[in-house]
């Protein structure tokens, strides 16, 4: 099968883990014994992935730096696509041994410059802040900033992915039996003047919306969304939670889910199902390989079937 196998955030950098090389490294190793067994299998897979921590790291290094040396967001995303795509090469070359044909592809996104995300950031990056940095950063630098349990985290404008740019590049080179890293953290965001030129945009795309646009233009047989859970739950979080086995496009509400959880992954899989009759999967990353035969994860599928649970 034709597949696009989306790297969740946690994929690359766990959960209170520190941001350091050697994390993200170990990390990707592990991702990579996933995608390798894909590969071995026969697939043909396109690969993106996040980069929220990442590029929010950058951003407060270039910050820390002269003050006339400050770059904007979209040339940090290119930074963190480059930076984390030489790691997922790597390491899956390292797996799969000296024949495999791979290539990292910096790939710019086009939105629409009149996106009213523009003017509601809402995209977490970087790291978490105490009260006290959160009110310094948000006077020395005008972030935005939004509460996250009992800390903050920096939000930016996350408008809505329109065209992959670099979509021929990424089918010549599927057919020509090349696995894919592209994409990483949603692209980097440019829009198009009125010359036809294009221009990068302060903004990060959401990863998992531009891997569903991503795997529409190629014409994928599935799309894999793999996070640090094991499925979609029903009522995360509290002791009636459910796992979803399976469920319909049209029967899986994105908005009945947390928007800085699942929320996006659902509206990702959803809007893939049901535009292409093609199914979608959430799960762990471990479990890629079952994923695709129904046996564990959530199986989004076209149509309107039941939600179905898992026992």
């Amino acid at each position: 099968m034709r597949l696009v196998v989306a790297l969740g955030g946690n994929a690359l950098l766990k959960r209170g883990e520190p941001m350091t090389a050697a994390a993200q490294r170990a990390n990707v190793g592990r991702a990579a014994l996933s995608l390798a067994a894909l590969i071995a299998a026969g697939h043909r897979i396109v690969i993106t992935h996040g980069n929220g921590p990442q590029v929010g790291l950058i951003a407060l290094q270039a910050a820390a730096g002269p003050a006339d040396g400050a770059y904007p967001l979209d040339i940090l995303g290119a930074e963190s696509e480059g930076m984390i795509g030489y790691l997922i090469e790597q390491e899956l070359g390292n797996r799969l041994g000296s024949g495999a044909r791979l290539a990292t592809l910096l790939t710019q996104t086009r939105v629409d410059p009149a996106d009213p995300a523009f003017h509601a950031p809402s995209k977490p990056i970087g790291p978490l802040y105490d009260g006290a940095a959160m009110q310094r950063l948000k006077a020395e630098r005008g972030w935005t900033f939004k509460p996250e349990n009992a800390t903050w985290r920096r939000v930016v404008a996350s408008p809505e992915p329109l065209e992959i740019l670099e979509i021929k590049v990424i089918a010549m080179l599927l057919e020509s039996d090349v696995t894919v890293i592209c994409a990483g953290g949603g692209g980097i965001p440019v829009v198009a003047r009125a010359d036809g030129s294009l221009a990068g945009v302060e903004a990060v795309i959401d990863k998992d919306r531009a891997s569903a646009l991503l795997a529409r233009q190629i014409g994928a047989d599935m799309l894999l969304l793999l996070t640090d859970v094991d499925a979609v739950y029903v009522d995360f979080g509290t002791p009636q939670a459910r796992p979803i086995a399976r469920a319909g496009a049209a029967s899986l509400p994105a908005g009945a889910f947390a928007a800085g959880s699942m929320r996006p992954k659902i509206e990702a899989a959803t809007h893939f199902a049901a535009l292409t009759g093609h199914p979608a999967a959430i799960g762990r990353l471990e479990d890629a390989m079952a994923m695709l035969k129904g046996n564990t994860g959530t199986l989004i599928l076209p149509g309107a079937l039941d939600v179905q649970h898992r026992n």
